[in-house]
């Protein structure tokens, strides 16, 4: 996955000498985007709707930590997304952003959230109806790199089916399944759409 806004900020970082532990050495894996892209872009109306966050990665732009519900509306060309939630003290909160293609023109979706950098946004596997498993990686020609993944369901819960696909799916590229931490989900999230936003 080449430049992205996201690289900038690693450039930034690492010249200061104030690398964030999400910012690790090496470059990253190697993705089959084109084909990916090419698969999935007719069928990016089918991947409308809503979306539950069931895990990811460490991320620090996550500000969401509970109860993540996103609402993704394409319009043709792009999702706009609401995403909802609590943050890490319980407050009800909303963030919007956008996925869309990326404006450099290379084979992969970005997403462009509020308040956030933009980045890529990979979606290594999913059957539209279950589940997906998205991943975003951005490099640097320094060396170094930063890498999130998440795993999101139609619903709240995920069988431990689809749940094993995206880890393969991650495997298969590289990363760690014992990476992922659970999104609390469940019967305290509410996921009314009474938010404040952020």
């Amino acid at each position: 996955m080449k430049t992205s806004l996201l690289c900038l900020a690693l450039v930034a970082v690492v010249a200061a000498d104030r690398i964030p532990g999400f910012v690790v050495p090496g470059k990253c894996p190697a993705v089959d985007e084109r084909m990916l892209y090419s698969q999935q872009k007719p069928n990016y109306q089918r991947y409308a709707g809503t979306w539950y966050e069931i895990a990811l990665t460490n991320n620090p732009y996550q500000l969401i930590k509970q109860c993540v519900r996103n609402e993704y509306t394409f319009d043709g060309i792009k999702f706009n997304v609401r995403t909802t939630g609590t943050d890490a003290t319980g407050n009800t909160i909303t963030r919007n952003g956008q996925v869309l293609p990326n404006p450099f023109g290379e084979p992969h979706l970005s997403v462009d959230y509020e308040e956030s950098w933009m980045a890529p946004y990979v979606i290594l596997d999913t059957d539209y109806e279950n589940f997906s498993c998205i991943y975003s990686c951005a490099g640097h020609n320094f060396g170094y790199y930063a890498d999130f993944a998440f795993i999101f369901s139609r619903s709240p819960t995920l069988a431990d089916r689809y749940y094993r696909r995206c880890e393969s799916a991650f495997m298969n590229i590289g990363v760690d399944p014992s990476r992922f931490s659970k999104t609390a989900q469940g019967a305290s999230c509410s996921y009314n759409t009474n938010y404040r936003s952020w």
